[in-house]
This record gives C-alpha cells, sequence and structure tokens, in this order.
C-alpha cells in the first residue's frame, strides 16, 4: 500500500475526527456547522464505498457507441460520489433511528457513532472483484483434479 492510498483511505475517517472536534467550537459557528455537514453528508458513504470500490468498478460502463475514451473513468466516478452521498443519508438516518429507539438520541452521540463506524470502515480490508457475466471461470487444480499421466522422460538419442 502507498502512502497515497493510506491517506485516501484514512480521509473520510480524519473528516469524521474533525467534525468531532468542531464540537468544542461555540453552537451555530460556520465552521462547526460546515464541518459537522460535510461529514455527515458524504463521510461515511466515502468509507463504505472505498471499500466495495473493486467490486464496483469490475463490470465496465455502458454507455452510448460512440463514447469518449473518458466516459468509463467519469462515469466510475459520478457512480462511486453518489453512492458516497446517498450511503452516508442513510447511515445518519438509520443511526439516528437506533437512538430514538432506544430514547437516547443527541447529536453529539450519532456523529460520534458515525465517526467510529467510518475509522472502522477505513481499517477494513476492499472487497474482491467478481469477473463480469460471460468470462470464462478460471480453472485451478485441486487436489480432487485428477491429474494425466506424464510420459517418462528419456535420455537424448534413446528410443522412448
Amino acid at each position: 500500500m502507498t502512502p497515497r492510498d493510506l491517506v485516501i483511505r484514512a480521509l473520510p475517517a480524519f473528516g469524521g475526527w474533525l467534525a468531532v472536534a468542531a464540537l468544542a467550537l461555540p453552537g451555530g459557528s460556520p465552521p462547526r456547522g460546515a464541518a459537522v455537514a460535510l461529514f455527515l453528508a458524504a463521510g461515511p458513504g466515502a468509507a463504505l464505498v472505498r471499500i466495495c470500490a473493486p467490486a464496483l468498478g469490475s463490470r465496465p460502463a455502458e454507455g452510448p457507441a460512440d463514447r469518449d475514451a473518458a466516459f468509463d473513468r467519469h462515469s466510475d466516478l459520478l457512480e462511486q460520489a453518489t453512492l458516497a452521498v446517498l450511503l452516508s443519508v442513510c447511515a445518519v438516518v438509520l443511526v439516528s433511528t437506533v437512538f430514538i429507539a432506544t430514547r437516547a438520541f443527541s447529536g453529539e452521540r450519532v456523529l460520534l457513532s458515525l465517526t467510529l463506524l467510518t475509522t472502522l470502515a477505513a481499517c477494513c480490508p476492499s472487497l474482491r472483484a467478481t469477473p463480469a457475466p460471460g468470462t470464462p471461470p478460471k480453472t485451478r487444480r485441486t487436489s480432487r483434479t485428477p491429474r494425466t499421466p506424464r510420459t517418462p522422460r528419456t535420455r537424448k538419442g534413446s528410443a522412448p
């Protein structure tokens, strides 16, 4: 893993801890609101999308027949950004609902829980990509697969 990959992996978790630290600012201050809103809008989802990114990118994008070369890259980025925002909103709603149901709801608890979830997701390995449909499966030799008998080797010039 390169240092760049490590920074990208830890960026959503860092944003969460920055939002938790911003709670020390006075209530209603613009930096506090911006830090918390940006994290809640994209942080947890970005960490979850990073886990699924290899599996999401295993199938090529479908688009118009006369597409340019950058279509695949741009459509993958748009897909991941949209998915990150939607997963973040889902995580906020789910965590908030759990706290409301247990009668323990507070904004700080929701933010701290989502920050811990994001940190945990940043530590998880990525999923493996599955082959696209129609791709022939790779055959691996297992202990149950019978081997074909080899012909014995002979020295040069001798009869077989």
